[in-house]
Order: structure tokens, then sequence, then C-alpha cells
């Protein structure tokens, strides 16, 4: 399993009307969508941008890559078989013009995470 591409970015924001004005507005990334209670979805050529409000006092000014590969399941059980620490289990998070998105999360050897996704 070698990642295909950089599929998503999250960056940890404290204010997600300003985030999206800037990231919208300002930068001038499409809109993609928005999904309860705090996210918001923007395009910057083959990787999405997304917009998160922290989950905790330790995710402040944090960002997550998200590996694109093809099939999260089996990416995950390599890893795992390889010592990759998960905190998430692959699961379907969302539809995106009408195919599914399946993530998966762990960490780095340094602690910091990083997600699969496909779809």
């Amino acid at each position: 399993m070698v990642p295909a591409r950089l599929a998503q970015v999250a960056i940890v924001v404290e204010d997600l009307n300003r985030a999206k004005a800037f990231y919208g507005d300002t930068l001038g990334l499409p809109h993609l969508f928005d999904a309860p209670p705090g996210l918001a979805f923007f395009q910057c050529g083959e990787t999405r941008l997304m917009l998160s409000r922290p989950e905790g006092p330790e995710a402040k000014g944090s960002a997550i890559l998200y590996y694109g590969v093809d099939d999260v399941d089996s990416a995950y059980e390599e890893m795992k078989a390889k010592g990759a620490a998960f905190d998430e289990p692959p699961r379907k998070i969302a539809e995106l013009d009408g195919k599914p998105v399946h993530l998966a999360v762990c960490r780095d050897g340094e602690g910091n995470l990083l997600g699969l996704i496909s779809g």
C-alpha cells in the first residue's frame, strides 16, 4: 500500500465562519459543503481542505493529512500488520458525488494523526 495522493488536509480553526470567509472569499477556493456540527469543505486542486473546530485542547492549531488510498480496509490491515497504531478503524464517513468515502485514522511514530481515505 502506497498512498496515491494527498486527498485531504484538515485545519483546526477557532472561528469556522471567519475561516470559511478567508478560504472561500479571500483565497478563492471553491466551497464544497458543510457538515454539522462544525466542518466546512473546500477544493484545492485535487486536494480537499477540511476546516474543523477543535475537538479538545490538544487539537488547537494542528493539521491532519489524509492520504488517498484505493481501499481503506486493505490499507488498514496492511499497516496494522506492520505495527501501526489506529485511533479509528475503517468506517464510512460520507458520500461525495454518489460515492462512499471511507476513513481510518492512525498515528505516525511521533504521535501525529494521519488519515487513510478512499472515495
